[in-house]
C-alpha cells in the first residue's frame, strides 16, 4: 500500500488537474463528441454507439479516479489536522 505522503501528493496533483481549465474543457469536448456520436448513429450502427459509450465511460472513470484521489488526500489531511489538535490539547 502507498504511504500517506504519496497519497497526498497524488491527490494534490489530481486536484490541480481537475481545476485546470484546459483539462476540463478537453474532457467536456470529448464527452460532447461521444454523446453526439452516440445520438447521431443510425439504428443499425450499434458498433459505433458501443464505441462512443465505452469512450464516455472511460472519461467518466478518469474523472472519478481523480476525484477519489482528491477525497483520499482531503481525508488524510483532515485526519492529520485532527491528530495534531488532539496532541496539542492533550499536552
Amino acid at each position: 500500500m502507498e504511504d500517506q505522503e504519496t497519497l497526498v501528493r497524488l491527490g494534490e496533483e489530481a486536484e490541480l488537474l481537475l481545476d485546470s481549465e484546459a483539462f476540463s474543457s478537453t474532457i467536456n469536448a470529448l464527452v460532447d463528441a461521444s454523446f453526439q456520436t452516440f445520438s447521431n448513429t443510425a439504428p443499425l450502427e450499434s458498433e459505433k454507439r458501443e464505441v462512443a459509450y465505452h469512450s464516455y465511460r472511460a472519461l467518466v472513470d478518469i474523472v472519478s479516479t481523480l476525484r477519489q484521489r482528491v477525497s483520499v488526500k482531503d481525508e488524510i489531511v483532515s485526519q492529520s489536522a485532527d491528530d495534531d489538535t488532539n496532541q496539542e490539547g492533550g499536552a
